[in-house]
């Protein structure tokens, strides 16, 4: 169903810079932004390559309240949504609620249905990736990365994905690697002499173009290009220094 390039789309890590954050209740909340999902949407599937459905869509409440600081007399409202997302074949979809809060009655019910199709729209898309917030749902975020590390190799074309009869073979230097071989790689690598070291750190800038703004490579070195890359340095570096 999904070309080769797709696939790597969906399963690439979320970029951080995306991500964005509430407080509510004492505790603090991470989210995507519903356009910056349908945005993605388009990116990877392509402009007509998806459809999105509303299939349900309820008020559940409907009351008045006392809103704002001076207590003034207003409306809260709360929908109920589910949102049937499908791309090709197949078919996905979620649930979300929306809350209304205004003095015109009509107004806090357009806020409380957009927001609750938004919110139904984006759980039904999180199953597909982390492009579409999967990433979020593990407390500990370990596929949310910095800006700097996808710049190193997920990147993948803002125009339409389509999908051929031959795929593209997958590039496995793209892969991330486990953490247990980044600790080591990162041991070999501060135990380089400091005139090596500096030389390693120039050559890893130059040949992955990191960012000037990026202080550190230690935390971008999180792919098979990265490991198969040093390892070939090393190796120079042993022969050089036998």
């Amino acid at each position: 169903m999904f070309s080769t390039q797709q696939q790597h789309a969906l399963a690439a890590p979320l970029d951080r810079a995306n991500v964005q954050y509430r407080n509510q209740s004492n505790r603090s909340f991470s989210y995507l932004e519903g356009w910056h999902v349908i945005a993605e949407a388009n990116r990877i599937f392509g402009f007509d390559g998806w459809q999105r459905e509303t299939i349900e869509l309820k008020c559940v409440c409907e009351r008045e309240r006392n809103i704002g600081r001076d207590g003034r007399t207003g409306w809260g409202v709360t929908y109920t949504a589910k949102v049937r997302i499908q791309v090709g074949a197949i078919i996905r979809e979620g649930s979300g609620a929306g809350h209304g809060i205004d003095a015109d009655l009509g107004q806090a019910h357009e806020s409380a249905l957009k927001e609750a199709e938004t919110d139904a729209m984006k759980r039904a898309l999180m199953t597909f990736g982390n492009p579409f917030g999967l990433a979020l749902y593990d407390k500990q975020q370990r596929q949310v990365i910095s800006s700097s590390a996808l710049a190193l190799g997920h990147q993948v074309a803002p125009s339409k994905l389509t999908t051929t009869a031959v795929e593209p073979p997958a590039d496995v230097g793209l892969e991330l690697i486990d953490p247990a071989t980044i600790k080591q790689i990162l041991s070999t690598v501060r135990g380089l002499p400091r005139p090596a070291l500096e030389g390693f750190t120039k050559a890893f800038r130059k040949h992955f173009q990191v960012p000037a703004d990026a202080t550190s490579i230690a935390d971008l070195i999180c792919q098979r290009q990265h490991h198969d890359w040093i390892k070939t340095f090393m190796a120079q570096h042993q022969q050089l220094a036998a």
